[in-house]
């Protein structure tokens, strides 16, 4: 029996102190937070873990410098100690990088100006990072040759941080440790009803994929429905003083466009900061400001054209991008908090909410709602959380355990020591672009034991399976056991960023990827993978899966 169909069983089978609805980045540090600190949790999502506006950021994490512009000093100190936190619990997976900035003639401020701004956004951060620089016409000319310095004033160059993975990979490292302080948690669980019964929170449940409908028994609710949670507020009965209003944002994924791993930073034609951001063999570049009616979006022939003529602005490209060039699409809104009637609130500039968050508590019903937030601020959600519901009465037997971060530096150690002794690094694919061990322990922790084991046990585990990807075949078995991967959409998009870094066509005609199906759905496989690919058609073979 899979671990989700297990999970799915204990979720009908007992009661929770909490159920945390919404399996995005808030959902998964309350969950993380909650089962760490000793209250018995469970953890829902309609859809994938991290399956909505926790897959499309930018995947930086930085500590808000364009709020200095709006005089948010004390947002952007607590976003600078956030990042600052999350660079010292997860060295591997959170990483310093530059943001090099070119600024144009008839831009609103001068260069000398924007280079005060970077000391002291350096300076409200601790000055964590490395120093800012000033940038002249002619050091970024010889520096960065690919961008257009013809109307440059100058710039700057300053530190911030960016997720080595991609972000939903990121948001179920929280998931997997809640799981491993004994969660329950399962993927593709709605809930259709939530009704509270004077003590506990009655919640009709129904499994997406089959149709089946249960209920799970809750002291307390966490709604951490990202952008559908004034929906699932208004379902539950609540009345809240916050809700959201929505912003689309665009991101296009495109071949790499410089050698440099730094962030290429512009200010776009509508004014926004607007990224060329690294991600291995490619570029992400973005981003859009739109405002939407509802939580759902995607990208428009307008939104693309918007980030293509921003990018071909502003670099001297061999000949400038097109649609043709473009590999994947990241596209989701910005769920923004907003205090009133939400869409009926008059008079908004949603271009200039910032993304804070907030809580509310009803804590007669013990119910916690939580709106906006980002990636950068994560832990600060999951420590709030604990400490509004047990203000609402839920114990925690361990209120003060440390529930984040990577296993300490002489596990890490260990885990080296013992990948050096296999040799490892050898095994590595030629296009690699880190050591074996460096991205088996960033990705798993450690988990990452287990794979040397199935490597010195199997040597065919430390093989690449997928063509122009860098997953070994023990990673796949460990992902099929421990990751629940329902669809394969679940693995190339979230688990992993394959599907964002890889063209579509050659994910097609991968064999390799077909292995993975059988290793991830068994008698499904082939199901599966026509799921993912409806255009492949009846005619193409599957049989010959290694």
């Amino acid at each position: 029996m899979s671990l989700r169909q297990t999970n799915l069983d204990k979720l009908d089978r007992q009661p929770f102190d909490v159920l945390v609805v919404g399996g995005g980045i808030n959902g998964a540090v309350s969950a993380a937070a909650l089962a760490a600190k000793g209250a018995h949790v469970g953890l829902i999502d309609r859809g994938d873990f991290a399956g909505f506006t926790s897959q499309q950021s930018s995947n930086l994490a930085w500590g808000g410098i364009k709020y200095l512009e709006s005089y948010e000093f004390g947002l952007v100190r607590k976003l600078c100690t956030s990042r600052n936190n999350l660079l010292r619990a997860f060295p591997s997976s959170v990483r310093e990088i530059r943001f090099f900035v070119n600024l144009e003639q008839g831009f609103r401020f001068p260069s000398w100006m924007m280079y005060a701004a970077t000391l002291l956004y350096w300076a409200i951060g601790n000055f964590f990072t490395r120093s800012p620089r000033w940038l002249s016409k002619k050091q970024i000319q010889a520096e960065e040759p690919v961008v257009d310095t013809s109307r440059s004033i100058g710039g700057v160059e300053y530190s911030d941080c960016y997720l080595h993975d991609n972000d939903s990979r990121f948001v179920f490292r929280f998931v997997r440790q809640a799981m491993n302080h004994g969660c329950i948690a399962a993927n593709y669980v709605e809930a259709t009803e939530a009704r509270w019964d004077g003590i506990y929170w009655q919640v009709q449940a129904r499994d997406v994929r089959s149709g089946r409908t249960f209920d799970i028994t809750a002291k307390a609710i966490v709604n951490a429905c990202g952008p559908f949670a004034d929906a699932f507020n208004k379902q539950a009965g609540q009345k809240t003083r916050h809700q959201h209003v929505f912003s689309k944002g665009v991101h296009l994924v495109v071949d790499r466009i410089t050698p440099h791993k730094r962030v290429l930073t512009f200010f776009a034609d509508d004014g926004r900061l607007f990224f060329a951001i690294p991600m291995g063999r490619r570029t992400v570049i973005g981003t859009t400001d739109t405002r939407m009616p509802s939580p759902h979006s995607e990208v428009t022939p307008e939104d693309r054209q918007f980030v293509l003529d921003n990018i071909n602005k502003r670099l001297l490209l061999e000949r400038p991008l097109t649609v043709a060039d473009v590999i994947s699409e990241r596209c989701g809104v910005r769920p923004l908090v907003v205090q009133g009637a939400g869409e009926g609130s008059e008079g908004v500039d949603w271009t200039k909410l910032s993304r804070k968050h907030e809580l509310e508590l009803d804590e007669k019903r013990r119910f916690v709602s939580i709106f906006g937030g980002k990636l950068t601020d994560c832990v600060n959600v999951g420590d709030e959380v604990c400490a509004l519901l047990r203000q609402a009465g839920v114990a925690l037997r361990y209120p003060r355990y440390r529930w984040y971060g990577e296993p300490p530096a002489k596990v890490r150690s260990q885990f080296y020591h013992q990948a050096r002794l296999m040799g490892l690094d050898a095994l590595a694919a030629p296009y690699a672009a880190e050591s074996l061990s460096d991205r088996l322990w960033r990705r798993y922790g450690r988990a990452a034991f287990d794979m040397l084991e199935d490597i010195r046990r199997d040597p065919k585990m430390g093989e690449v399976l997928i063509e122009t990807s860098e997953y070994l075949r023990c990673e796949l078995w460990h992902t099929a056991e421990r990751e629940m991967v329902v669809t394969l959409d679940d693995f190339l998009r979230r688990r992993s960023k394959i599907a964002l870094v890889v063209e579509r066509e050659r994910l097609l005609q991968s064999e390799g990827l077909k292995a993975a199906c059988r290793i991830f759905f068994g008698n499904e496989a082939e199901a599966r993978w026509r799921e993912y690919f409806p255009e492949a058609g009846e005619a193409t073979p599957f049989d010959h899966a290694a």
